[in-house]
């Protein structure tokens, strides 16, 4: 078999290959995580994931409407303290179509139109019947986005997850079972953290395995990354090789 079959010996240009899909994975997966942290993160108005960030992202807070969840959360410093405050007597006091045309939507108008009017993926709060539907009790997600997010997210990182697995798969000095194992790991906990949405979509107990899925791969993907790495590079820097074909191991 050709000994070739390796991450130390793969030719300059398939490791050039490799290394660029690795940098920008990488760096897609840390703006991946501040994306959560600045939109899950904030479901609670405190910075940082926490299990009552899951269960209002998903589960709801039944305390409360949507609208007053964001505006104590992710949307807190859009609008300043005082207009927050009208708009949530507003809520309180039933949000009624007059108080909206002539106090609330004013501030809607100046603090929210700007994204909320004009990407197709956020709700059109300029409208006032959607911005009634968001003062109702906060029931979490809908199944609608729920799906549309479940597929988009399975799709789209599982196809990722295939190339760091095949990358990785060229690494030496692993045990085949170990391989095996840390290159199916990511699409688990992937299947996992999906499932647990739904699941935590009907009890919040659930949203535990949200934190534990998300972790899980993303460890799993950091150790293939980094080894990969390291293998193409620095270990023939050091002047190690290998005769073994990675694939047949």
């Amino acid at each position: 078999m050709g000994s070739w079959i390796n991450l130390l010996s793969l030719s300059i240009p398939v490791k050039a290959l490799f290394t660029g899909y690795i940098l920008a994975v990488g760096i897609g997966l840390m703006m991946a995580g501040a994306q959560v942290m600045l939109t899950h993160g904030m479901a609670d108005g405190k910075l940082g994931v926490s299990i009552d960030d899951i269960v209002y992202s998903y589960y709801g807070n039944r305390s409360g409407s949507k609208l007053e969840a964001k505006l104590n959360g992710s949307m807190k410093d859009k609008a300043t303290a005082a207009e927050n405050l009208k708009i949530i007597k507003w809520i309180a006091n039933g949000s009624d179509e007059p108080s909206w045309t002539k106090t609330i939507s004013p501030i809607i108008e100046a603090k929210c139109s700007t994204c909320h009017a004009n990407i197709a993926t956020l709700p059109n709060i300029t409208k006032y019947e959607v911005i009634k539907e968001l003062t109702e009790i906060d029931m979490g997600t809908n199944v609608t986005n729920l799906t549309r997010v479940s597929h988009i997210h399975l799709f789209g990182i599982a196809f990722i997850f295939f190339f760091v697995g095949f990358i990785f798969s060229f690494s030496v000095g692993f045990n085949k079972w170990l391989k095996a194992i840390l290159i199916i790991t990511p699409f688990a906990f992937l299947i996992i953290d999906v499932s647990a949405w739904w699941l935590t979509r009907l009890d919040p107990a659930f949203a535990w395995l949200v934190i534990i899925g998300g972790f899980g791969y993303s460890l799993a993907s950091t150790i293939m990354l980094s080894t990969s790495l390291y293998q193409m590079w620095i270990m023939p820097w050091r002047g190690k090789s290998s005769d073994v074909n990675a694939w047949f191991d």
